[in-house]
């Protein structure tokens, strides 16, 4: 009975000093396991808007290095819609990879009336590489092994 009980505080205790978070971790492992390769090849459809790398600039939308951990509308001197600015504080403020792939998989049904063109991506496969390899880029375009950023990223209470 006592072994119970021991058991039982433990696991309160684990939840309760971030044992949620350890468990979300293993939900980052199908984005850790995903092939960046692919997910540069689905980056392609992003590319006329977008830009990754060393020297990434903004287009009609902004460089997207170091998305993914990133405070939504954070680049300088890029002019956000409004929607935008709203939906990233309703969701939290930060991209997470969750986040990301809720996004990736329907832009407009997150940010209504975003200026964003893009239907969004339909298999998860896709969106899990176009994740992984963005992961793959810090804050100055320089290419980062992105498993521990999927990791650390994938929810908002990591």
């Amino acid at each position: 009975m006592m072994k119970r009980f021991g058991i039982a505080l433990a696991a309160a205790a684990f939840t309760m000093v971030g044992g949620a978070g350890i468990a979300t971790a293993q939900d980052a492992q199908p984005y850790i396991d995903a092939d960046a390769e692919a997910g540069a090849a689905v980056f392609r459809q992003c590319s006329a808007c977008h830009m990754v790398g060393p020297n990434a600039m903004a287009r009609v939308g902004p460089p997207l290095n170091g998305i993914i951990g990133r405070e939504w509308g954070s680049i300088e001197g890029f002019r956000y819609s409004d929607s935008h600015v709203a939906a990233g504080e309703e969701q939290g403020g930060v991209w997470t990879v969750a986040i990301m792939s809720e996004y990736l998989e329907n832009p407009r049904a997150m940010v209504p009336r975003t200026r964003m063109a893009f239907a969004g991506l339909r298999q998860e496969a896709q969106i899990q590489n176009v994740i992984k390899y963005l992961a793959g880029f810090d804050a100055d375009g320089n290419e980062v092994d992105p498993a521990p950023v999927l990791t650390e990223h994938y929810g908002g209470d990591m």
